[in-house]
């Protein structure tokens, strides 16, 4: 046991009393992308079964119960301290499973609720993983963040291997929706990973001398939007989210037509997304493990943040020439790997440098309302590119140009970001 945890701190570089705090971390993150990478397939081939013309309305409607729930969220954070709100936050969602289990059991007014369905699933997605990377950035510091985000990630990749892999082994013998038990099962799980890691945090000698850990934080339910506006460096955090959410509606909308054109049958269609799902996250796993820490450390937070866009851009340009199945899923795979591996870690780094309620209150906002509002806002220019005539490679050579931008945006935020850490304070 010894050998194995000096082999573990020489690999990622631990400090001394921070190996129980990583595997937890790593089990937590593992539990959630799990209950989520279940579920996924299914809501995507409700996607297409729902009909690909009225995607833009479904992404409309995720929009819209984004902002209902936004409110919400702010009331609960202001008024319970982190270590109650973050599992009433999962409890909701544990209950909206089960929900949603006695729906399909029971056949009640299927069309309507495989729409509520889609629309759910990417509700739940934005949140549940935005508060795991709030709570992350909340309990270790920006040099802990640097050498452990990397591992932490790694946790989640192996649960979204996981997802997939039982999905595809247990639909059949146990039926599609008692999956969404398993799927609860794991949220329950990521909540006790929450207490302990609370009860961790409250042993470090910084949290016993600062009481605000154990307080509401207090603030206006609509703190998240005003902090947002009223900061240059969190608006271009949300930028960079807007541009990152309309390049993936882009590519999501172009999977769903290919795919739609190449498979005839449900079955077939779902095993090709559980079968993308299962190649990002195995290659995702391998660059985290392997890469990530050495590509921050090699090239800076600031050309890190701008790789994967600037990968992109080639990749647009490949797809406006051949915009087929094969080239398509190359381009997916290596897009979302990147984006999970390298891009989502550096972005988490973003955060580490701010206050508590911009960690939670701002960052939730920017997570769910500015991705949900870039989604469904692209998902309209996507269906008026199409309604005019636009082929797919013509789409796909639109959005070259577009990447590099959000590539020098990231770079610039990259930038900003140290000279945020360098100086110790947040300067509008």
């Amino acid at each position: 046991m010894n050998k194995f945890r000096t082999l573990i701190e020489r690999t990622i570089d631990l400090r001394a009393g921070e190996l129980p705090a990583l595997l937890i971390s790593f089990a937590y993150f593992f539990f959630l992308l799990c209950a989520y990478y279940i579920i996924r397939p299914l809501r995507d081939e409700m996607g297409i079964l729902g009909g690909i013309k009225n995607l833009p309305w479904v992404f409309t409607g995720t929009f819209l119960v984004i902002l209902a729930m936004v409110p919400l969220y702010g009331w609960v954070s202001s008024r319970f301290a982190r270590k109650k709100f973050l599992p009433l936050i999962y409890l909701f969602f544990i209950v909206n499973l089960l929900v949603f289990y006695l729906l399909f059991q029971y056949d009640v007014s299927p069309s309507t609720v495989a729409q509520s369905f889609f629309i759910w699933v990417s509700v739940f997605n934005l949140f549940v993983i935005s508060v795991f990377w709030s709570f992350m950035s909340d309990i270790y510091d920006k040099d802990q963040a640097k050498r452990l985000y990397g591992t932490i990630a790694a946790g989640g990749t192996s649960g979204a291997i996981c997802g997939p892999i039982l999905t595809t082994g247990l639909a059949q013998p146990l039926g599609t929706h008692n999956l969404l038990l398993i799927s609860a099962i794991l949220l329950g799980l990521s909540i006790l990973c929450i207490k302990k890691l609370s009860l961790w945090f409250d042993k470090q000698p910084q949290t016993q001398l600062d009481t605000r850990y154990q307080q509401p934080m207090g603030g206006h339910w609509l703190a998240g939007f005003s902090l947002v506006v009223r900061s240059p460096y969190l608006m271009g955090i949300g930028v960079l989210i807007l541009m990152y959410s309309m390049l993936s509606t882009f590519l999501y909308f172009q999977q769903a037509s290919i795919i739609q054109d190449s498979f005839s049958h449900s079955g077939e269609r779902t095993s090709v997304f559980a079968m993308i799902d299962l190649a990002v996250n195995s290659l995702t796993i391998l660059i985290q493990l392997f890469f990530t820490g050495r590509i921050v450390k090699s090239l800076g937070l600031a050309w890190t943040l701008a790789l994967i866009p600037l990968l992109l851009v080639g990749g647009f340009l490949i797809l406006s020439f051949s915009p087929v199945l094969a080239v398509l899923i190359i381009v997916q795979v290596f897009r979302r790997a990147g984006n999970y591996s390298i891009m989502r870690p550096a972005r988490e780094m973003l955060y580490v440098v701010l206050e508590r309620e911009e960690k939670y209150k701002a960052k939730n906002f920017i997570d769910t309302v500015v991705y949900r509002g870039g989604d469904a806002v692209s998902a309209w220019i996507y269906d008026g590119m199409r309604s005019i005539g636009l082929s797919l490679g013509q789409i796909a050579f639109i959005a070259a140009p577009i990447a590099a931008v959000w590539a020098l945006v990231a770079y610039r935020l990259g930038v900003q970001r140290e000279k945020i850490a360098e100086a110790g304070t947040l300067k509008d």
